[in-house]
């Protein structure tokens, strides 16, 4: 199943990100076999990150869950997401 993880983030999750960044890196890169593509998000270039996006191929909904909420970077009073099941126009392999 493919799932879109679309986080949004309060201002104290500046904070968070910085004291957190790398284990998050190492935690996306031991997860990547599901995780298969993330990054932050930022209302502007240059700006400060506001949240973030994931796209997912996850065994089912409960699973997305468990991988969030098992990240470094998730602290429910500083990001919260939303789930979204998403259905890829074309089923070949696009490079991004």
């Amino acid at each position: 199943m493919r799932v879109v993880a679309i986080f949004t983030d309060t201002p104290e999750m500046l904070e968070h990100r910085k004291q957190h960044s790398q284990a998050h890196f190492d935690f996306l890169r031991a997860n990547q076999s599901e995780i298969l593509v993330g990054g932050g998000l930022r209302d502007e270039d240059g700006g400060a990150y506001v949240g973030g996006l994931w796209v997912m191929e996850v065994e089912n909904m409960t699973r997305a869950k468990a991988i969030i909420e098992q990240d470094p970077y998730y602290v429910p009073e500083f990001r919260s997401y939303q789930l979204k099941v998403w259905g890829k126009a074309f089923d070949e392999d696009v490079i991004i």
